[in-house]
């Protein structure tokens, strides 16, 4: 059971499929070693990352998972993908260096949270990555600001629960803390964390997350994404390789390439002996595909 329930909210439902004692006061982490700062966006004191410089091209958005952060998630990537472009990281409420507040943690909260970041910090035009329950936000953020998203990847993220394997959700209530004492989820927040005593708060609201799933986002909808969207997952992870292909096709792949129209804006890859928890740390896999994809022209616009 407790291996279920590590895996699960490692990232868990991160997908559309998918307090402790003292002050509610945080106070500031002791300067970090990276280019960190923090907005003051719909009443919570969110922490970002730049790194890299600016190019003609968007910045590159990271979003990191469920119970994890910027390092946690997306440490191998950052140094490669920022020395061609500039790259910007987020960290959601209860997650890493930004501290909880008193409200439920949902998708359209998150996304919302991450677009007014972005707007404050002067970014009208991005490139998103998102990872597990990041992915869930990237999707949301795409659906609900198309303006500000010019292409988007998916790892490791479906559409809704349907897309995840059966039962993977079961003995989500039995996570405690102290399950994670020892995990990169758990160090990395002794780390960072305002309130490192906060972590019980942060598995608790990761449950009711978990346990409240967003709607299953409808084909119909998918459809109306004119973003190219490449869509990755694990071949072991927790959604459904037919659940993957099926996005892929919403997001108009799934067609002959050789043809004078030529391949799609939507691309697909299933990375090989990958899990859920494994799928960002596999720089050799996810950084020669990745950077090609943001790179590519735009052809065939849906």
């Amino acid at each position: 059971m407790k291996r279920i329930a590590l895996a699960l909210t490692a990232g868990i439902a991160a997908t559309t499929l998918l307090t402790a004692c003292g002050s509610n006061t945080p106070t500031e982490p002791a300067a970090a070693a990276t280019p960190g700062g923090y907005a003051d966006v719909n009443g919570l004191h969110m922490y970002y990352e730049r790194h890299g410089v600016p190019t003609d091209q968007p910045p590159l958005v990271l979003l990191h998972g469920a119970l994890s952060g910027i390092d946690t998630d997306f440490g191998q990537l950052i140094p490669e993908l920022a020395k061609t472009r500039e790259v910007i990281a987020v960290e959601q409420q209860a997650h890493g260096r930004t501290a909880d507040i008193d409200r439920p943690l949902r998708t359209p909260q998150m996304a919302e949270d991450t677009v007014a970041l972005l707007h404050q910090i002067g970014v009208q035009r991005a490139d998103i990555l998102g990872y597990s329950m990041g992915s869930a936000v990237a999707l949301e953020i795409t659906l609900k600001h198309p303006e500000l998203v010019r292409k988007q990847v998916l790892l490791s993220g479906g559409l809704g629960v349907d897309g995840m394997h059966p039962g993977v959700m079961d003995g989500i209530k039995e996570l405690r803390p102290e399950h994670l004492h020892g995990s990169p989820f758990h160090t990395d927040y002794l780390t960072n964390a305002p309130r490192p005593q906060d972590f019980p708060q942060l598995v608790s609201r990761v449950i009711d997350f978990d346990m409240n799933p967003a709607p299953t986002v409808q084909p119909e909808t998918v459809r109306t994404i004119t973003a190219p969207t490449l869509t990755i997952i694990g071949d072991s992870d927790i959604v459904r390789p037919e659940h993957a292909v099926e996005m892929f096709r919403h997001f108009g792949g799934g067609i002959m390439g050789d043809t004078p129209e030529g391949l799609p804006n939507a691309q697909l890859a299933i990375l090989p002996g990958t899990s859920h928890i494994t799928a960002p740390h596999h720089p050799e896999l996810l950084l020669p595909m990745i950077p090609a994809f943001l790179d590519a022209p735009v052809k065939n616009a849906r």
